[in-house]
């Protein structure tokens, strides 16, 4: 077997780098410093009357509106948002849902055979279940229309770690949970068509080991399990019209292939499903690149719930001057993830001192997990570089962060925050650097006046990190598939 340093995951393609840009003060990090309003979030956090600030989109075919599930923006009627405390809870069963993955396709993948790479599995991945699932950290919704024209609103979790998509069907047969959308109706779509046990979707189906075998009447049955296996969906892989975007941009994907969930087990909420956008061959992603003519999404987060986002298929307006670029890792064994190696951490300007292969298990690009995962030596080099630069607020004790975020402040009677800028530098020429935005790097906890550093650290230097959704906001993030890429455009909405 060959040795290769530890990476993030098993290559199957080999890296190249598309030219770089900057983005705003990329390189020098600007004034090095930031300032986050205190009051916003406030308001946000008493629930207090809040309105939808629509965002600006790309106007390109298939842009989705982006929405955070508990904000006002949002199509589903319970806006009550989970406490910070839950949410983070949660987030461990989501990263040890990742981490599970990776380890599985460690064992599948023979050891790095052939010129992969070995994944670096966690070693801490048991969290009591009663928290919730992987599924609970999904915070961002997009309403799309399937079946035949015009089709039926579905409300769906997007989800960048898994490839198959799926909606609630008629007739439910377990675990009958309301949703915000009636249940959609094969039987009203002249469109739709399931697939049979003999068709080459099936085969592809039990090649993945996401078949769950054939119904008496010959139809094929898909099965997607989250978290620890007890989370999951069943019922018939199908196809169907699905229709994409609004007015003059809606886009229209024929033979959409999903699965029409008829038996559920621990999923909860009020969407109507879930649409996966991995890297896989079910995604929407792959089923969509003979459309928009390559292998590529972008999408950006907003930085509140009362804020919107954008989703867009295909590279359509990211080929313009904005983005810094870095290679993209993939996995054969686990194709459903988006990888990228991360180089070094600037805080207030200056380079941390971290040795490049405490990076050497790569970094997931997750749109579900909440906060960034970095390794222990990183982590605690930003967290000491960062409470150097926040010398004029008093520290919080460790349990202010809900024992789980130990890099906490105390901000009572400040109506705004001055902090350091923080950026991630990525592999590329010259390093690609992100400058973070001040709604990426500090959370606002349940005590108003608490606000803690949104990186906690893995449980050692092999494991493999992850890119949490809080970085990501305000980033058009471009998954450019076909070209090998990741791509980070600031400002975007």
């Amino acid at each position: 077997m060959a040795s290769v340093p530890k990476l993030l995951l098993l290559l199957s393609l080999l890296f190249f780098l598309s030219s770089l840009s900057h983005i705003a003060h990329a390189g020098d990090d600007g004034s090095y410093k930031l300032v986050l309003s205190i009051g916003s979030h406030q308001s946000l956090r008493t629930n207090k009357s809040v309105v939808c600030s629509e965002s600006r989109a790309p106007a390109v075919h298939a842009t989705v509106p982006l929405h955070h599930r508990h904000g006002p923006c949002s199509p589903l009627p319970n806006k009550k948002m989970p406490t910070l405390e839950e949410r983070l809870h949660r987030d461990k069963l989501r990263a040890a849902y990742i981490h599970r993955k990776l380890s599985r396709g460690k064992k599948q993948g023979g050891g790095g055979a052939g010129g992969d790479v070995v994944v670096q599995q966690s070693h801490a991945m048991t969290v009591p279940t009663t928290l919730g699932t992987s599924l609970d950290t999904l915070e961002y919704v997009i309403t799309v229309r399937l079946g035949s024209p015009p089709g039926k609103s579905q409300t769906m979790l997007i989800d960048t770690g898994s490839d198959i998509s799926w909606v609630r069907c008629k007739p439910c047969w377990q675990q009958c949970r309301p949703q915000v959308d009636p249940l959609f109706d094969p039987s009203l779509s002249s469109t739709y068509s399931p697939f049979s046990c003999s068709s080459a979707a099936c085969a592809q189906l039990f090649q993945e080991g996401n078949a769950n075998g054939c119904s008496s009447s010959g139809q094929c049955q898909y099965i997607a399990m989250y978290g620890d296996g007890s989370v999951g969906t069943t019922g018939t892989y199908s196809s169907d019209t699905l229709a994409l975007g609004s007015n003059s941009n809606t886009v229209v994907v024929s033979k959409f292939r999903f699965g029409c969930s008829h038996a559920e087990t621990g999923i909860t909420g009020l969407t109507a499903g879930l649409m996966g956008l991995g890297g896989g061959a079910q995604s929407l992603v792959s089923q969509t690149a003979g459309t928009f003519g390559t292998t590529a999404f972008s999408y950006c987060l907003p930085p509140t719930p009362s804020s919107s986002g954008f989703l867009t298929l295909g590279a359509a307006g990211t080929s313009s001057a904005g983005f810094v670029k870095t290679p993209m890792l993939r996995s054969s064994q686990v194709p459903a993830f988006y990888g990228v190696r991360l180089e070094a951490i600037r805080v207030g300007g200056r380079q941390l001192s971290i040795p490049t292969t405490v990076f050497s298990a790569g970094m997931i690009m997750d749109s579900g997990t909440v906060v960034t995962r970095l390794p222990p030596t990183a982590y605690s080099s930003l967290s000491s570089a960062f409470k150097a630069g926040m010398k004029q607020y008093p520290p919080a004790p460790s349990s202010a962060g809900g024992g789980f975020l130990d890099t906490c402040f105390d901000m009572s009677g400040q109506s705004s925050v001055s902090m350091p800028t923080v950026a991630l530098v990525f592999s590329g020429a010259g390093g690609a650097v992100v400058n973070l935005d001040a709604s990426g790097i500090l959370l606002q906890m349940e005590t108003s006046s608490i606000f803690c550093l949104a990186f906690v650290a893995t449980s050692d230097d092999g494991s493999t990190g992850i890119i949490g959704n809080v970085q990501q906001r305000t980033f058009q993030v471009l998954y450019d598939v076909a070209g090998g890429a990741v791509g980070f455009k600031a400002g975007a909405c």
